[in-house]
């Protein structure tokens, strides 16, 4: 949408949305709260948000000082989630220059071209990821002319053949008699700020460019109480890693909020995570529902508690019921279940209780926990038919998803994939999805998964959620196949629980009444494994190649 000049101007001051500013709020006035991590290197490292502020300064002047960063300049990190990554954030930010996350997950190659498009100057890594930087990425980029391993001289790798190679406390130490207190300097709010690669569109991986406002904005969003609501009360452990869509902007609203951070670094496993829960008395936490089911397995096994966690926020992909059923119901943790994507910064909407659902019977309370929730501010929100028409919001039409708003992408890094948005500024998201009269969002696949059969959509999505209620299905995933008559039909795999004695027909029994008879799968497949992508959700494209030859018994004309 097109901004127009005021008839009348306001007379209120101008303040620039930063990542500066939120840094000095949270030295301010915040000072004290902690900053806990779970170090690559072992041990618990605590500090308060104005070692955060004050070390954050040194790392900016060094940058600028020593390695001659400037603003637009872009610097690599390849890390997870601790007190250091987030001082490099905010030193590279703080200077105009952009960080740009490398997700270690990803194959070598998609890496190096990831890296080689954005240009980066130089990469921060964690040195248990020395060997992957050294051996698999280095000969591959064609820009990076300095690597700091983010370490201190006594975990420093002994033996390596990288180019320009400085070790992160040694920087630190040899700046820090000069460089503070640092002049952080004035930055317009539109300025980059921090980059994200999506491999949600077609082709290569698409960069995603933020801007200073674009990340305040959504930093403060998650702190309401129609969001994530953080406040200076909680301490929130942000499972997603910081290079998947900037951890859901936990890494701004933590600062904003004044709440206790605590950083699980490297290890996300159920034993490790439910001991720093307990140890930091964490309230609020985040992550993609494979996570979860690692923890509620490890908690099922020891017959132990979540004695402070108050609520969970679940997104990446659709969280299953048994999921949610499991923490509100046998933990007493609420669920907040969420949507975005990369191209939101990344938020979209969140589940959070109404007075609408709150007059609910349990079972509709949950069905209605199930959707995606409802839009927060800043996220416009429709759904369109393939000739692009709006269609209502009557809970029943499934259409192509559009979204727009100050939170939005415009286009991407080096114009990549052309013109993104219609002439309305409506960008589509990819999805399919039901919009409801009362505001509730409901995905139902994304375009390329939906499964379209006599020419009406099945959601892979939902027959995959009442699937994994089944007590002995591990994991499931629905995908269309080819059949003669219908175009496409789902084929249900499933991965059993350890000695589970299920069969096809007991899932497909267990499916009826659950799901729309014309939606049953026509043949159950059981695996090992089900592929999934470096984010952790379903590669629903791996499995389609995995079954491309595939042929339902009884398909026919």
């Amino acid at each position: 949408m097109a901004n127009r000049l005021p008839v009348l101007p306001g007379l209120m001051q101008d303040f620039q949305l930063t990542t500066n500013a939120v840094l000095q709020h949270a030295k301010n006035f915040h000072g004290d709260r902690e900053i806990v991590t779970n170090t690559v290197e072992g041990p618990k490292h605590r500090y308060t948000y104005a070692d955060l502020e004050k070390r954050a300064g040194i790392l900016a002047h060094c940058l600028r000082e020593n390695f001659d960063v400037k603003p637009g300049d872009i610097i690599g990190t390849m890390a997870w989630n601790t007190y250091r990554h987030m001082e490099i954030w905010y030193a590279v930010m703080g200077i105009e220059a952009v960080v740009h996350t490398l997700n270690p997950r990803l194959f070598p190659d998609q890496l190096s071209y990831i890296a080689n498009h954005a240009g980066d100057k130089m990469l921060f890594f964690d040195f248990d990821l020395t060997e992957l930087v050294e051996k698999e990425l280095a000969p591959r980029f064609d820009t990076i002319q300095n690597y700091i391993i983010m370490t201190d001289k006594k975990t420093m790798p002994r033996h390596y053949s990288l180019p320009s190679t400085h070790c992160y406390e040694d920087l630190l130490a040899a700046t820090s008699s000069k460089a503070y207190p640092f002049p952080w300097p004035e930055i317009n709010e539109q300025a980059a700020c921090a980059l994200c690669y999506t491999s949600g569109t077609t082709g290569n991986p698409k960069g995603v460019l933020y801007s200073h406002r674009s990340q305040v904005l959504i930093g403060i969003m998650c702190c309401t109480p129609a969001c994530f609501g953080l406040g200076a009360m909680d301490t929130m452990l942000p499972v997603v890693p910081m290079f998947h869509a900037n951890a859901w902007a936990i890494v701004f609203a933590g600062p904003i909020s004044g709440c206790k951070l605590a950083l699980p670094g490297s290890r996300l496993d159920g034993p490790t995570l439910h001991n720093f829960f307990e140890s930091e008395g964490v309230t609020c936490t985040a992550a993609v529902p494979t996570v979860w089911l690692a923890l509620l397995q490890h908690l099922k096994e020891t017959k132990s508690k979540l004695t402070t966690l108050n609520r969970v926020v679940i997104g990446g992909s659709a969280c299953p019921p048994a999921v949610l059923e499991a923490f509100e119901n046998v933990y007493g943790v609420e669920v907040r279940h969420a949507w975005g994507m990369t191209e939101l910064s990344p938020i979209g909407t969140v589940f959070t209780m109404t007075p609408t659902e709150a007059g609910k019977n349990p079972e509709e309370q949950m069905a209605a926990k199930l959707k995606q929730g409802r839009p927060i501010f800043g996220v416009e929100m429709k759904i369109t038919d393939d000739d692009g028409k709006e269609l209502p919001r009557d809970g029943k039409s499934f259409g192509h998803l559009m979204v727009r708003g100050p939170m939005t992408v415009k286009e991407y890094m080096r114009a990549d994939g052309g013109k993104l948005l219609d002439e309305e500024g409506w960008f589509d998201t990819g999805d399919v999805a039901v919009l409801e009269p009362e505001g509730l969002m409901r995905i139902t696949d994304r375009s390329k998964d939906v499964i379209k059969s006599g020419g009406e959509w099945i959601s892979s999505i939902e027959i995959e959620n009442e699937a994994v209620g089944h007590p002995q299905v591990a994991e499931a995933a629905v995908i269309g196949v080819q059949h003669p008559k219908w175009g496409e039909r789902p084929l249900l795999v499933v991965v059993k629980e350890p000695n589970a004695s299920i069969t096809k027909e007991d899932v497909l029994a267990f499916l009826v009444g659950r799901i729309a008879k014309w939606w049953m799968p026509d043949d159950v497949v059981f695996a090992e494994s089900i592929p999934h992508t470096a984010t952790g959700k379903i590669a629903k494209k791996a499995l389609r190649e995995q079954f491309e030859k595939y042929t339902f018994p009884k398909a026919k004309l």
